[in-house]
């Protein structure tokens, strides 16, 4: 049987237990899925099913399941599986997993999911929300073992011992002073190969790699890859250890601000996927469709202003998709090649002039290659040498113009701390639209008289 059949029987499986209510057998069922296939099945019951199906699941299951749906999502299993269990469940989420789930929600809702919740713990979550968006301090953990300076590596083991139920978190231990700054690190390689007696400051490694509470998520995901951790301390401005932040919640995220940027470069709203309602769709991706509406309507008047330039040579409405079409798409490549790099790139004055000077040149190199062969084209379609070339040279500098505006105005807009995924593909593709129709149809008017 394919996996798609294996996987449609266990869902027919699990829909027909719930409807006999044989909850026993339901738990054997799900207990063999993984945290991801629970939250697909999960998705794939009608909708009278899922209270049921969320009742049945136990605490830790719930948790597991949680981590692999959107926002929305989240907060919809919270409210049907009411407030006491809701209660439960956010107790066991880390600390940078529950600050994401009630970021952006109203103070009146944020009161309401954590009102249960012990005052400590409502402090440092209401604490935690209080760093800015896409902060290391959003998304730190308080999962971590530190170790007074005074210890001795038999100390801190034993101290790992008894925060073993962090297991998951400890790679690192780290090393603070009196003022509770931090001094050191070791890994726990170092501990193993190490005497017990010897004291902790002999083992840890005073070169820290570390974060501030304020540094940008990127940046942080940049340290971890570029360095090979399995976790970043976050420090204070004052160098006090507040969190660590680990691999896995650097995973979280790249796919976060991957899912985002793509978002934006297609103009295609926050949170659409296959489960959204067409009304919810539609809306969300509504206000760029009409902003780019309004744009493409100067497209319009440039076509009507060239009006007797089109009327003379009919065969000039011919080329005008490929060229708009040809300049739209290098754009929105030189525009997705920039948006990567800038997420794995730490940016230069060197490096920028080194990137527009590289786009430039294959600019150039794209552009004489297909307006050389849209020129033969073009002159063997219509038998007229001049409009080849008049085509030909229009899609040359098009293409050179169209790859610097992809590559630019994305890192104007970086330069300005806008994220430069909001110079997504249509918004690209729509200024190249307006600027090579400039082009095509002030060379072919420069022309005018020996096209005739």
């Amino acid at each position: 049987m394919s996996i798609n059949g294996e996987r449609e029987e266990i869902s027919r499986a699990i829909v027909h237990l719930l409807k006999e209510g044989q909850k026993d057998t339901f738990q054997k069922v799900v207990s063999e899925l993984s945290p991801y296939e629970i939250s697909t099945h999960y998705r794939g019951l009608p909708r009278k099913r899922r209270i049921l199906f969320l009742e049945w699941l136990s605490l830790d299951q719930l948790v597991a399941l949680l981590r692999y749906l959107t926002r929305s999502e989240q907060l919809r299993v919270l409210k049907k599986i009411g407030p006491i269990r809701s209660m439960e469940l956010m107790e066991l989420l880390k600390s940078d997993e529950l600050t994401h789930l009630l970021s952006d929600l109203p103070e009146k809702e944020v009161n309401r999911l954590i009102a249960e919740m012990k005052d400590e713990e409502k402090k440092a979550i209401r604490k935690q929300m209080k760093y800015p968006k896409k902060s290391a301090g959003r998304v730190m953990i308080s999962q971590y073992v530190w170790v007074h300076q005074s210890y001795t590596v038999r100390m801190a083991i034993d101290k790992l011992r008894h925060f073993r139920e962090y297991a998951d978190y400890l790679n690192y231990v780290y090393v603070i002073d009196d003022e509770k700054k931090l001094i050191g690190v070791a890994s726990y390689r170092d501990l193993l190969l190490c005497e017990p007696e010897n004291d902790i400051v002999e083992v840890m490694t005073t070169d820290i790699i570390k974060v501030t509470d304020t540094t940008k998520q990127s940046d942080v995901a940049k340290m971890i890859g570029r360095h090979d951790l399995l976790s970043v301390p976050v420090v204070n401005d004052k160098d006090i250890l507040v969190g660590i932040i680990t691999m896995d919640d650097v995973l979280d995220i790249v796919i976060r601000e991957a899912n985002e940027d793509i978002e934006m470069l297609f103009a295609s709203g926050k949170e659409i996927d296959f489960h959204t309602k067409p009304i919810a769709a539609a809306f969300k991706r509504l206000p760029w469709l009409v902003l780019l509406l309004f744009i493409g309507l100067v497209s319009g008047s440039i076509i009507a202003k060239f009006e007797e330039t089109l009327e003379a040579v009919v065969a000039l409405a011919f080329f005008m998709p490929m060229i708009a079409g040809m300049t739209g798409n290098t754009g929105t490549q030189s525009l997705a090649v920039v948006v990567r790099g800038l997420v794995t790139e730490e940016l230069t004055m060197k490096k920028t002039f080194g990137l527009i000077f590289r786009e430039l040149l294959v600019g150039i190199m794209l552009g004489v290659i297909n307006g050389f062969v849209i020129a033969i084209i073009a002159y063997f379609w219509q038998q007229n040498l001049t409009l080849g070339l008049v085509v030909g040279a229009s899609l040359i500098a098009t293409l050179i113009i169209g790859t610097l505006a992809g590559t630019i105005i994305p890192l104007i807009l970086n330069k300005f701390k806008v994220d430069p995924a909001v110079a997504s593909g249509p918004l690209i593709t729509t200024i190249n639209d307006i600027l090579s129709l400039l082009i095509y149809f002030g060379i072919a008017t420069m022309f005018i008289s020996k096209l005739m």
